[in-house]
Order: structure tokens, then C-alpha cells, then sequence
């Protein structure tokens, strides 16, 4: 029997894992997620469904060892299951949000009055006891947050912001003036681009609302259809592709009173608001350029709206976002990020904290003087430290991994994905993580029913981190397996680590059905330093495709089990359009591929992510020409399957339909698998579960007829 097969007896472990997989939403269920710690430090809210394979977010408390239950969306009058307003939907999908029922919260600065939304009604809680109580409010409500004193509770409905009091006294301080216009969301590229799903932020007094307006009109239109359903009209949705014209953002400073002021910069020249925020020095806000070469970070005066540059950062391909910065400490010491060489540094007060060679990834907190941040000093792992002037940078997480935490009142909450999985810890913050007296948050998600046995490489000369994951059964010597290629291998997204993931997860499932699953994160992908990030600036293409050609030869050098005559590669969004790009342009080495949701034309992806890598589509045409797949369709000589949401309303499914004509034309033969109703990330379990089988299934047909031949 060739070591590719597999026996029944040698998958009955795996057997289960598609449906596994999609009914705990890639083990997603049952992790504690969203934290926030009470100012002495004694109290930590989170969300967590009540099991592995239960959709519903309920809000807890934990508290002196003990969790407490304290909002149950299934005991909450009128909180069933309802229409969603259409807002909170996008906000959701921006979010990648799994789950139901309580999904996100807001506090007070007490941490004592919790805020949140159910099917567009308002709700509350007080964590010193009680039950959930309904607020009175002009519905449907979308993203409630309480003021800091816990007098009110700021939202937004129907495009309008509104304050209103806990007995119902609601005040619409700003009116949507039209049906482009909105205040108080993030639009589209702020939420999907930028990180950015917030619109707007309390002063620290109580008394003033710094909220975003947005006008969608100068914004392209595109529509949204369901062809399994034609009775229904199309949907229409403002969408910013490379190019064309942003939503025009302006931020307004609104009393309680009803006064309002207008924030001023040059909106012309710096049209994106990377982020904002209202701390005791004042509202700041940052701003960015079209180009992205120029970010600015400007001091606002509340009682006029001017404002004042802080600090500027400049780059001749583009100012990387990172997140949770610009921000301030109590003595008003400005946090931010530099670049310099190949290292991310953290600065404080204009002087860098961090040494060579460590990457800042995010500032996750300042309280007081001290600053927590995550940072890599390995691209294996992700660690949580701490600042503090006098003490320097001390490490809060010790298990290989990838964390990250918050911190307040000297307790911080450690969210890791370990070898064991996700794992989240509470401890003082003098004491590391697995020092008594850490304490364990309890998940309850399901334990995967295939464990990931990834050896870690270090492959070829530019020292590409791989992890090679092989069948349990296989034998080294024993017979030769075809090799699969499951990256990521673009910006944002790193999947190699010390760590159990879902994605370890389904790349070992995919070994167990007779593959040798190779992972590689090549240039372009984060937490190796802004050289490495910035090789693709002008080619998102062929540096990606190079290091996964030259990681899986280097990693074929060193196993002679890997068969180079049988290679497939698959992957979704940038890597499904890597995967489409391997087997058109490298067909010599890739023999089949799936692309799941492929960006197959990059003039068609929106403003700020796709020109921060290729700049201005009129400007430098060529770029994208070099990027994209369309043109180049004649040249597909390989068994490939596009897969393809028919909702996506991030990467449009005309990508799929339009490349899949031009191969049409060309006389390519392929396979189109179109998903009715899912969205940029597929949401039915029923869907997901078939979709790993699928995607097995094409590819070992795929290269059953190369083992012939080899």
C-alpha cells in the first residue's frame, strides 16, 4: 500500500473533525474573549458561551477565585433571538464575529454599570449584584457605551447618536442629515483596514462626545444580490475600491447641552482618522495621508476643535498602524511606535524603550506611567510585557506562544494560544504567568479531535519559519507523500508559531488524510521587523510566491518523503489568490490549488489596504498589473477550484465570477464552487464541515493522475 493511502483504522481519529471544526467555529466557543479589569484590579469581566459547541455569549464576572454569571441573553424578557440591525451586522462581520447573544460590552470607568446591545434593544447591568434591566431607547441600538461617571449611556440608531439616562431620558445629539450620512460608526475602511470599529469616545468628565460623522456619498455603490433567492432585491453597500473616492470622515465635539464644535486639520491632505481618543490631557486624534506616507498625531482643544500636531511619522513606502497607539501616559508622555532598520521600537516621551531586534506588535494599555505592549523577539512567539520607568521592560508571559492581555489595577488577564491551545490566566502583574497565584479562567471549548504535530524549520537562506505537519501513521522511508502547501503567507496574519491554533489544527487534519502539509510565512507577514514587512511594497505577488517555492524545495531537501511531483497548495482570501497565482505562474512546481474567496483583480479591493501595498491605481498602474490574476488566465495549465461566497461584501464574489469567465474564454478548464448567502468568512456549519472534505477530495483527484505518471 503506498504510505499516501490511508486505512480506515488510521483516520477514525480525524473522522469527526470537519463537523468538530465548524460546530465549535474553529474552537472559537467557550473561550473566555473580551476583558476588561476593574480600576483596584479585583473584578475581570469577559464573554463565553456556556460549551464548546454553544453559539450564545453570556456576560461573567470573575471575582476572588469564582466566576459569576451576570447577563444570560435566554433569561433576559424580549431578549430572544431577533432581526439584527444592519450596522451591527457589518460591525459583526468587520469583527469576524462567531457568536450570538451578548457579543460585546462596554463599562463605565468603575467598571460597575455594563452596557450592551441584544436584537437592537438596550441593556444594562451592575456587576455589584442585580439582574439585567432593559434602558428605554430610541432602537434599534447599536454599540452602548456608558459615560465614565455611569450616568449615561451613549449609542447609536439609525444612522443618529443618541445620550440617554438609566430611566430612559434620551437626547439625539447629532441627526444623521441624510441617508449617506452617519454619526458615531466607523466606515468601511476604519473597520476593516485600520482596526478601527469604534466612532466614537466620552470625555473623562462625562459632559462630551468626541463622534465621528461620515458621508458615504461620494463613495462608490456596488449591489449585493442572492441568486438562490431572486425574489429578493439586491443590497446596496458603499464600497471604497483602490482608486475611487474615500467616505469624507469629519469629527465633531458634542456637548451634552447640544453645543457643537468641529475638529480642524487638513482633511484634504490627511483624509483617513487612523484612530482617536479622549484621555485627561484631551482628545487626540491621529490622521494619515492618502498615500499612507504621513501619519500625524494632533492634540485637540475641546473648546475650539484646533488642533496641534504631537508628532509626525513619515516612510517612503507606507506608516505602519499599529494598534492601541498613539497614546498618553498620566504625566502625558506620548506613546507611540518607531521604525528604524529592520526593528519596530516602542518610544515613550520620544525616547525608545525597546531594544534592537524586538518587534512591537501592539500597545494593549498605559495606566499611569506604565505601558503594557506585546512584542516578538522570536516570530515564533508573542509575548506581554510591561514598561515602567525605573524598572524598565519586564516579561508578564512565560509559556512559548502567542499572547495578549490587559491590565489594570495591578492585575493583568493573559489571553494565549499555548501548546494546549487557548488558555487565558489572571495574575498580578509583579508575577509571571505559571507563578502561584495564577489563576485559570475556565474555557470551555472542545478539545480538537486531531493533535497538531508540527516540526518547526527554519528554510532556505532568507531563514523562512516554517512548520511541517505529517501524517501520525506515515513512517519515515516508508513511501513518498504529496505535499500540500496551507499558508497564510501575507500581511497581517502570521501562522507559524509555537502554538495550538485552529489552523495547526486543520493543517495536521489535512495531513492525516495522506498529505505532507508544509506552512510558511514568507515576506510580507508581520512581527519580523518593517524591512520584512516592506519587501512587497510596489509586488504583493512575487516575493510571496518565491519563499513558498524555495521553502518547500529547501524543506524537500531535508525529508525525502516529500514527493515534488505531486504539490498542491490552497488558501483563502490573500492566500487563496496566492494559491490561484502558484499554479499560473509556477505550474513547473504546483500541480493543483484551491483559492478560497481570491482577490483575483486588485484594482477591485478597497482604498486603504490594497494602495498602502501598490500606491495609487493611476498613478502606478503597473503594480497592479504584476498583482493581479486577471490577464493572466491563459496561462492556467493545472486543476484548480475557486470557492467562492456569493455575499462577500469584502472580497466581492465578481472577483471569482470575472477571472473564472476569463478562463472560460481562454479554454481553462476549472472548477467553480459557488456559496449562496455566505459572507467573506462562511458562517453555516453545515457549509464549513463540507468544505474541508471538499477541498480534500479535489486535490487528491487532482494528483491521483501525477502519481500515475511519477
Amino acid at each position: 500500500m503506498p504510505s499516501s493511502a490511508v486505512t480506515a483504522e488510521q483516520s477514525t481519529n480525524s473522522a469527526d473533525f470537519p463537523r468538530q471544526f465548524a460546530r465549535s467555529r474553529r474552537f472559537s466557543l467557550g473561550v473566555p474573549r473580551h476583558f476588561t479589569v476593574s480600576p483596584d484590579g479585583r473584578r475581570v469581566l469577559f464573554v463565553r458561551t456556556v460549551s464548546g459547541t454553544d453559539p450564545v455569549g453570556r456576560l461573567w464576572q470573575y471575582e476572588d477565585g469564582s466566576e459569576r454569571l451576570l447577563a444570560d441573553p435566554a433569561l433576559l424578557v424580549g431578549a430572544g433571538p431577533g432581526a439584527v440591525p444592519e450596522e451591527e451586522r457589518l460591525l459583526r462581520e468587520r469583527a469576524r464575529e462567531r457568536t450570538v447573544g451578548v457579543v460585546s460590552y462596554a463599562t463605565d470607568e468603575a467598571a460597575r454599570l455594563v452596557a450592551f446591545a441584544l436584537s437592537g434593544a438596550l441593556w444594562a447591568v451592575r456587576t455589584d449584584g442585580g439582574t439585567p434591566f432593559s434602558v428605554p431607547a430610541a432602537g434599534p441600538v447599536i454599540d452602548p457605551r456608558p459615560s465614565p461617571d455611569g450616568r449615561y449611556i451613549a449609542y447609536v440608531s439609525r444612522r443618529c447618536f443618541h445620550v440617554v439616562d438609566l430611566a430612559g431620558a434620551d437626547r439625539r445629539l447629532a441627526r444623521a442629515e441624510g441617508p449617506e450620512i452617519s454619526y458615531g460608526l466607523a466606515e468601511y475602511v476604519a473597520a476593516e483596514s485600520m482596526h478601527r470599529l469604534r466612532g466614537y469616545w466620552w470625555a473623562p468628565d462625562s459632559r462630551r462626545v468626541l463622534v465621528a460623522r461620515v458621508d458615504t456619498s461620494p463613495v462608490e455603490r456596488r449591489y449585493l444580490s442572492d441568486p438562490a433567492d431572486p425574489t429578493k432585491p439586491p443590497q446596496a453597500i458603499r464600497y471604497p475600491a483602490a482608486g475611487t473616492p474615500n467616505a469624507e470622515v469629519t469629527l465633531q465635539l458634542l456637548s451634552l447641552e447640544g453645543d457643537r464644535v468641529e475638529v480642524e486639520w487638513d482633511r484634504k491632505e490627511y483624509e483617513y482618522v487612523v484612530a482617536a481618543g479622549w484621555d485627561a490631557h484631551g482628545p487626540l486624534v491621529t490622521v494619515q495621508s492618502r498615500d499612507q506616507r504621513v501619519m500625524r498625531t494632533l492634540a485637540v482643544d475641546p473648546e475650539t476643535g484646533a488642533t496641534e500636531v504631537l508628532h509626525e511619522r513619515t516612510d517612503p513606502a507606507w506608516v505602519e498602524i499599529i494598534d492601541g497607539t498613539p497614546a498618553r501616559t498620566a504625566s502625558g508622555a506620548l506613546v507611540h511606535h518607531e521604525d528604524e532598520g529592520d526593528t519596530r521600537y516602542l518610544a515613550v516621551g520620544g525616547r525608545r524603550v525597546t531594544p534592537e531586534g524586538m518587534q512591537l506588535c501592539a500597545v494593549l494599555g498605559v495606566e499611569g506611567e506604565r505601558v503594557l505592549f506585546t512584542a516578538s523577539e522570536d516570530p515564533l512567539e508573542t509575548h506581554v510585557w510591561c514598561h515602567e520607568p525605573g524598572r524598565g521592560n519586564r516579561l508578564l508571559s512565560r509559556e512559548p506562544g502567542r499572547f495578549t492581555g490587559v491590565a489594570r489595577g495591578g492585575t493583568v488577564v493573559l489571553a494565549g494560544v499555548t501548546s494546549r491551545g487557548d488558555e487565558v490566566g489572571v495574575l498580578r502583574d509583579d508575577e509571571r504567568a505559571g507563578d502561584p497565584p495564577y489563576q485559570a479562567l475556565t474555557s470551555l471549548a472542545e478539545e480538537p479531535s486531531v493533535t497538531p504535530r508540527p516540526v518547526h524549520l527554519t528554510l532556505g537562506e532568507r531563514e523562512l519559519r516554517g512548520a511541517l505537519f505529517l501524517p501520525s501513521w506515515h513512517e519515515e522511508g516508508t513511501g513518498k507523500l504529496p505535499v500540500l502547501l496551507d499558508p497564510y503567507g501575507g500581511p497581517g496574519i502570521q501562522l507559524v508559531g509555537r502554538g495550538r491554533g485552529w489552523f495547526t489544527c486543520v493543517s495536521q487534519w489535512f495531513a492525516e488524510q495522506g498529505f505532507a502539509v508544509l506552512v510558511v510565512d514568507g515576506r510580507g507577514t508581520p512581527n519580523r521587523g518593517p524591512a520584512w514587512e516592506k519587501t512587497i511594497h510596489g509586488d504583493q505577488l512575487t516575493p510571496a510566491l518565491e519563499d513558498q517555492v524555495d521553502a518547500l524545495q529547501a524543506a524537500a531537501a531535508r525529508f525525502g518523503d516529500l514527493d515534488l511531483t505531486r504539490v498542491a497548495i490552497r488558501g483563502w482570501s490573500f492566500s487563496g489568490f496566492l494559491a490561484a497565482a502558484a499554479v499560473l505562474h509556477r505550474p513547473e512546481i504546483f500541480h493543483a490549488a484551491v483559492a478560497g474567496a481570491p482577490p483575483t483583480d486588485q484594482r477591485m479591493y478597497d482604498t486603504h489596504w490594497k494602495e498602502r501595498f501598490l500606491g495609487h491605481p493611476e498613478e502606478q498602474p503597473e503594480n497592479y498589473v504584476r498583482s493581479s490574476l486577471v490577464g493572466h488566465g491563459h496561462l492556467l495549465s493545472r486543476p484548480l477550484l475557486l470557492v467562492h461566497g456569493l455575499a462577500d461584501d469584502n472580497v466581492a464574489a465578481a472577483h471569482t465570477l470575472r477571472f473564472s469567465a476569463e478562463l472560460l474564454a481562454a479554454g481553462k478548464p476549472h472548477s467553480v464552487l459557488p456559496l449562496p448567502g455566505a459572507t467573506h468568512l462562511p458562517t453555516d456549519d453545515a457549509v464549513n464541515a463540507q468544505l474541508l472534505h471538499f477541498q480534500r477530495d479535489f486535490l487528491l483527484k487532482a494528483l491521483e493522475g501525477r502519481a500515475d505518471q511519477s
